[in-house]
């Protein structure tokens, strides 16, 4: 029997439906943002709509707590997870319906790295910010970025390492683009806990990314900045 105070999603109005699942994702409850999307769908929600306004939103508190420090990366970690399950559902819809996205990105732990628990928390909150993002997985070779550029063409290319003997590779890839005229196309971030703003600045990355709520942040801006300088 169900206790008194158990909420039955499919009996909340819209608004508060929406409420439930940021509460859902932060919490990291997997199967009830299932349900939820699926709610709302049948509601006749747009799938840009469930994901923008329950999904996104939700992670955006969570985003904002982690940088706080008051959320740690176990926890995010379970609202990610959460969040790709109800991504699970939306993204054949998303792509049928043609939503508007936020920009593409792709992401590897460089070559000689096999430290992947950073990455994929970027990856993860890119995807709850609205971001299409490759993961190549670890130990990337510089031939491998350029391979998953051509083929991708992405807004964006995320390096991550976690030794400091594997630091200096991300240079090496950023050279070879530079060689190869490919530079200017793309916005290079970077992270890892031995990096630090001047080395980002050294290698000549757009940006260097302490963790992945701030990977958030700076993408989108430089990803608006690049579209508006398109447009312009």
């Amino acid at each position: 029997m169900a206790d008194d105070d158990e909420i039955i999603l499919s009996e909340l109005p819209d608004e508060e439906l929406v409420l439930q699942m940021h509460d859902d994702l932060y919490d990291g409850l997997k199967e009830e943002i299932e349900e939820g999307t699926r709610i709302l769908l049948d509601r006749g929600w747009t799938p840009y709509d469930v994901l923008t306004g329950a999904l996104v939103s939700g992670m955006k508190i969570v985003g904002d707590d982690f940088r706080d420090g008051i959320l740690f990366v176990p926890e995010v970690l379970l609202s990610a997870n959460a969040m790709k399950a109800g991504m699970t559902i939306l993204k054949p819809l998303l792509a049928e319906t043609g939503a508007p996205r936020m920009g593409k990105m792709v992401i590897g732990t460089v070559k000689g790295d096999i430290h992947d628990i950073g990455k994929n928390l970027v990856a993860m909150m890119m995807e709850g910010a609205g971001f299409e993002v490759v993961d190549l997985g670890i130990n990337n070779a510089v031939e491998k970025y350029l391979e998953a550029i051509a083929t991708e063409q992405p807004d964006i290319l995320g390096m991550s390492a976690l030794l400091t003997t594997t630091m200096p590779y991300m240079k090496v890839v950023i050279d070879t683009m530079k060689e190869k005229g490919l530079r200017e196309d793309y916005i290079v971030l970077v992270g890892g806990a031995p990096l630090n703003e001047e080395f980002g600045k050294a290698i000549g990355a757009d940006a260097y990314c302490r963790d992945a709520a701030v990977a958030v942040e700076t993408a989108k801006t430089l990803v608006a900045r690049k579209h508006n300088q398109l447009s312009a």
